[in-house]
């Protein structure tokens, strides 16, 4: 996500959170292969997730405030409000799936995170670059 904005700032973090999403998800993984339910360690680590994704929307809708606009605009902002909705509802189904698939369906979820990033991404550079 660059733009005339701060480009440097939404850059790095959505750098920052493709990489917390990804290890998240490894972690996730190597859970489900251990037959390990989400436990607390787990929830923290998707809170953390969380913040960033808060961060990322935060700084977009200071951007979108000041002016800049990606092509799509409609696109983005549900791809911006369903990013920020995946970690609790992974979280949810975590909880409620006590099994190793609760933990796989979370794994799965935080794959998902980065593809999103990559498509805000591209959706605001095509507007604002």
């Amino acid at each position: 996500m660059s733009g005339s904005g701060g480009p440097l700032v939404v850059d790095w973090l959505a750098i920052a959170v493709n990489t917390i999403s990804v290890l998240l998800a490894a972690w996730f993984v190597f859970s489900a292969f251990r037959k390990q339910p989400m436990n607390l360690p787990h929830i923290i680590g998707l809170g953390v997730l969380e913040v960033a994704l808060v961060a990322q929307l935060v700084t977009a809708i200071v951007l979108l405030a000041g002016g800049d606009r990606p092509a799509e605009l409609a696109v983005f902002i549900s791809y911006l409000v369903s990013i920020v909705l995946i970690p609790p509802a992974a979280a949810l189904w975590g909880l409620i799936e006590r099994g190793k698939w609760g933990t796989g369906v979370i794994a799965a979820a935080c794959l998902v995170i980065p593809a999103m990033m990559v498509r805000l991404q591209d959706l605001w550079a095509v507007g604002v670059g």
